[in-house]
């Protein structure tokens, strides 16, 4: 058997930018890294990518190369861009313990937005029913 290995050659960028126009996404310039945070503890790092946007499809893409590190070989430099409401998410994304916290609130919050049953429904559609 031979082993085909696919090579990415400029037409396929240039019929991948062409159908992202298609759909209405407009390039944004001037981004100099993405990264995507995994739950694994990994981060997809690209470095001069293009990003394209459909703002109110609420639909982007990423496209160049990209290489897969750890957090903490980027973490001085995430922290450097990173405000405390979005560092207090980091700390929550890769700390199991806060991450059960965070379900177990979500499900407490669930069960307080149903009122209990209070009374008997038969006998007041009885008495409305005798009154009318």
């Amino acid at each position: 058997k031979k082993k085909v290995v696919h090579k990415t050659s400029k037409s396929d960028d240039i019929k991948l930018q062409n159908n992202l126009k298609k759909m209405g996404m407009n390039n944004i310039p001037g981004i100099e890294e993405v990264n995507m945070f995994q739950q694994d503890g990994n981060v997809l790092h690209f470095s001069n990518p293009k990003v394209s946007a459909l703002i109110p499809a609420n639909t982007f893409s990423v496209t160049g190369p990209c290489e897969q590190k750890s957090l903490g070989e980027l973490l001085p430099t995430i922290l450097q861009q990173m405000d405390s409401q979005s560092l207090s998410g980091l700390k929550k994304m890769f700390d199991p313990a806060a991450a059960k916290s965070t379900i177990s609130e979500i499900t407490e919050d669930d069960e307080d937005d149903v009122p209990e049953l209070t009374g008997d429904f038969d006998s007041v559609a009885s008495a409305d029913a005798e009154a009318s």
